[in-house]
């Protein structure tokens, strides 16, 4: 595919409260055994994305351990490459930290790449789509810009924050503005923008012109009604990880099978980092009902509800509902949560009853000891 992929970081809009503390947004887990980046970079591979860059805004560790050099995604390392990028420089201040700023800072290695065309989207909006489709109706529309979007009917109570867009009747983009939740139908913007490479650097250039504080989307927004941006609408299942609720509630909603089969869809797999470790083991006393549970697991307890990360120990006679254990947790005997987020490598010993609700979870940091 003729394409750069560049997976972009998230503004302040996205900010999934504990859990981001730690590690960026993208290198959060997701559903047991995924971190929320590999959902649109599996995205960009099985769309034959070959050259694919990363942009990290802070604590880069997690997500370099994470994505390796890229062979656990199909990243062909003789023909394609993928980098992790950014910003080399102390800002003067964490606002001057935006996306057009790092883009501007690593643009040598934009210009240096062969493909022809850009997509850039960030991580936090999870869905699975081929972007040959995507590029293809880009092409055909004669655009200078392809912006892709989600309509909803739940727009007052999901995607809050998110840019929302205004469209024609042949599809141009004439306005954005944020989606505050005052109506029930919008157009969701998912972000991800598809142009040539020379607009794409343009484009950068011109909005770190406009103002050294200026975001991608801030340029996007002046520029619509005098750039011909057309909306390309996608009509399939998307989940905006943004803040700790929404965190909880798509993790809960993608345990029910009709809802997981919209995302992880035959023939088109979402790749991670491996781990070998043994299957999970499950004693005389355990009991699992509509769980994700990931591999190298001791379950002791009774479990309703749960998603439980890679070696997780649950004691006997623990009871876990609608909880989020993550990795190598520990949670004690007679233990009852409920609605709670348990972070790695967190041993939940001595509190005894945690209850937290759907709409606001308890959260457990990580390697805490409670």
């Amino acid at each position: 595919m003729d394409a750069l992929g560049i997976i972009n970081f998230e503004d302040s809009i996205a900010d999934i409260e504990g859990l981001g503390t730690y590690r960026p947004v993208p290198a959060i887990s997701f559903m047991g055994r995924y971190r929320i980046i590999d959902f649109i970079l599996s995205n960009m591979t099985n769309s034959g994305i070959d050259h694919v860059q990363v942009y990290c805004k802070e604590k880069p560790r997690n997500l370099i351990e994470h994505l390796g050099n890229g062979t656990n995604y199909g990243i062909n390392s003789k023909r394609g490459r993928l980098r992790i990028l950014y910003g080399e420089r102390v800002f003067q201040s964490p606002i001057y930290n935006t996306d057009a700023a790092n883009l501007i800072l690593n643009s040598q290695y934009i210009e240096a790449d062969p493909c022809q065309y850009v997509i850039i989207a960030p991580s936090y909006f999870v869905y699975s789509i081929d972007f040959n489709d995507v590029l293809r109706q880009h092409i055909e529309s004669g655009a200078e810009i392809s912006v892709l979007y989600k309509p909803t009917n739940e727009a007052r109570n999901q995607f809050l924050g998110c840019d929302m867009l205004t469209l024609d009747k042949d599809h141009r983009i004439t306005g954005i503005d944020r989606n505050h939740g005052t109506a029930k139908s919008r157009n969701i913007s998912l972000e991800c923008y598809v142009m040539t490479k020379k607009i794409f650097l343009d484009f950068v250039r011109s909005a770190y012109a406009s103002s050294s504080l200026y975001w991608l989307k801030d340029q996007l927004r002046d520029s619509a009604g005098q750039m011909q941006i057309m909306g390309i609408p996608f009509r399939g299942y998307v989940g905006c990880l943004n803040s700790l609720r929404e965190y909880y509630r798509i993790s809960m909603e993608l345990r029910e099978p009709e809802m997981a089969e919209q995302l992880f869809r035959d023939g088109w797999p979402i790749y991670t980092q491996t781990n070998d470790s043994a299957p999970t083991r499950y004693t005389e006393t355990a009991s699992a009902e509509d769980c994700v549970i990931a591999n190298g697991c001791v379950i002791e307890g009774s479990l309703t509800g749960c998603i439980v990360g890679r070696n997780v120990h649950i004691a006997r006679n623990a009871v876990l509902t609608n909880s989020i254990i993550m990795a190598d947790s520990d949670i004690a005997e007679e233990v009852h949560l409920s609605c709670v987020i348990v972070d790695k490598y967190a041993k939940v010993h001595v509190v005894h009853n945690l209850e937290g609700t759907e709409n606001d979870p308890i959260y457990v940091r990580r390697r805490d000891r409670i």
